[in-house]
Order: structure tokens, then C-alpha cells, then sequence
């Protein structure tokens, strides 16, 4: 493969600013991409990113919102007018017990996790020309039991069904659907739920003693997937969730 695969191409990666989405961000940019507009809530960490690679575009949107998908459609518009690569990775998690569901709670999970990728797809279906690829950011928890966060995988199990309908859908025009669905991996996303740092690395241990191959995941581990799935050379690659847990589904 070339080391420019996405020599000229515009992409869009939503929750771009930490994380998977920061790392997949770059990655496109690294690989030639010409613009790669990259969204989210924090315009601080949005500037970190942009201030990384000259071809990054920051956008602060939430593409939950109509208003948001219309501020990254502008940014499309003057960035040329068209995607070849659309990337949902923005999401949250959110512990929900069901005897104590919050309704809120519940809400912004369901509106960031499954709302977001519905209407900003939507929104830039006319940008996306044949041979598009939009990658989703889906996760094991869509596919497997999550107690005490069954909104969360609930909003995965959504997001792997649109991944297959929309790869049946949009195959006449030629934009390919795929999704990776990593298992747990080491992100900023537990401290953001009042995890303390010594939490988090005694659940990655107790995590690690699971996994058949002894290990959580590192966001290198989830970004080549991104981009290969997103890439020419998987050019009849779509409707496909790939599972990257360390083989806990084979545990399971």
C-alpha cells in the first residue's frame, strides 16, 4: 500500500479531539489527506489537534444537534465540497443501572451515541461521492451483555444495525459502511466518568486477567483498522463490524 493512500482526500472525523478520534484525525492527515475536518466540544483540544498538522480543520459542533451537522456541512462546503472518508467516532459512556436510570442521562448517551452519526450522515449524504467510506466507532458493549450500562451498549447494538443497513442502503452509490468495535481501551473516557487513576488501572488489570491475549487495548491498536477500512484498497469491504477486544468474544 501507498504511504499516501488518502493522497487528496477530504475526510471528516467526528470526537476528534482526544482519543481514538485525535489519533485517527492525524493518521488521515499523515497519509495525504488534503483536509480532514475534525469536530467536537472543546474548542481547546480541537486547537491541540489543528496545531499537530496544517491539513486538520477544527469545527466545534455537536453533531448531536441540527446545528451542529450544519457548522461541519459549512466547514465541508468550504473545505471542496465533498467527503470521501466520514468517520462517527464521537461518543460517550455513561454508567445507567436500571434501578436508578436517569433519564437525562440516558438521553445524552442516545443523542451523542446514535442521534449524532443519524443526522450528520444525513446532513452530508450529498458530499459523500461514490467510492466514500464512512467508518464507524461502535464497541464490543454493542454486541455483548453490559450491566449497569445497558443504555451504552444499547447505543452500540443501534449503531452496529445502521452499519449493515446503511452499507445495503448506500451501496448503489457507491459509499461503503463498515465499524470497528473495540473492546476496553485506554482512553481519557474513564476519567470522564469520575474514575480516579488508580481505578482505572486496577480495572484494566482485573480487564487484562480476561482477555485471552492478556492485554487492553492501546488507541495505536483501533486507528489502523480506521484507516484500512476506510481505504481504496478495501474497495469491497463493507457491512463489516470488526471486533478489537484481545479475543474476549472467544472468552465470552
Amino acid at each position: 500500500m501507498s504511504d499516501q493512500p488518502f493522497a487528496a482526500a477530504r475526510v471528516v472525523v467526528t470526537g476528534g479531539g482526544s482519543g481514538i478520534g485525535r489519533a485517527a484525525a492525524l493518521a488521515f492527515a499523515d497519509a495525504g489527506a488534503a483536509s480532514v475536518v475534525v469536530t467536537g466540544r472543546r474548542a481547546d483540544r480541537l486547537a491541540e489537534v489543528a496545531a499537530a498538522h496544517p491539513a486538520v480543520v477544527p469545527v466545534v459542533a455537536d453533531v448531536a444537534t441540527a446545528a451542529g451537522a450544519d457548522r461541519v456541512a459549512e466547514a465541508v462546503e468550504a473545505a471542496g465540497g465533498v467527503v470521501d472518508v466520514l468517520v462517527h467516532n464521537a461518543g460517550i459512556f455513561r454508567f445507567t443501572p436500571v434501578d436508578g436510570l436517569d433519564a437525562d442521562v440516558a438521553q445524552e448517551v442516545l443523542a451523542t451515541n446514535l442521534l449524532g452519526p443519524l443526522l450528520l450522515t444525513g446532513r452530508l449524504l450529498p458530499t459523500l461521492r461514490a467510492g466514500a467510506a464512512v467508518v464507524m466507532v461502535s464497541s464490543r458493549a454493542g454486541h455483548n451483555p453490559t450491566p449497569g450500562a445497558s443504555v451504552y451498549g444499547a447505543s452500540k447494538a443501534a449503531l452496529d444495525n445502521l452499519t449493515r443497513s446503511w452499507a445495503a442502503e448506500l451501496a448503489p452509490r457507491g459509499v461503503r459502511v463498515n465499524a470497528v468495535a473495540p473492546g476496553f481501551v485506554r482512553t481519557d473516557a474513564y476519567a470522564a466518568n469520575g474514575m480516579p487513576p488508580a481505578a482505572v488501572e486496577g480495572l484494566f488489570a482485573q480487564v487484562a486477567s480476561t482477555v485471552p491475549l492478556g492485554e487492553v487495548g492501546e488507541v495505536d491498536d483501533v486507528v489502523p483498522w480506521i484507516t484500512a477500512l476506510a481505504a481504496p484498497t478495501s474497495r469491497l469491504v463493507t457491512g463489516q463490524v470488526v471486533t478489537i477486544d484481545g479475543g474476549l468474544d472467544v472468552a465470552a
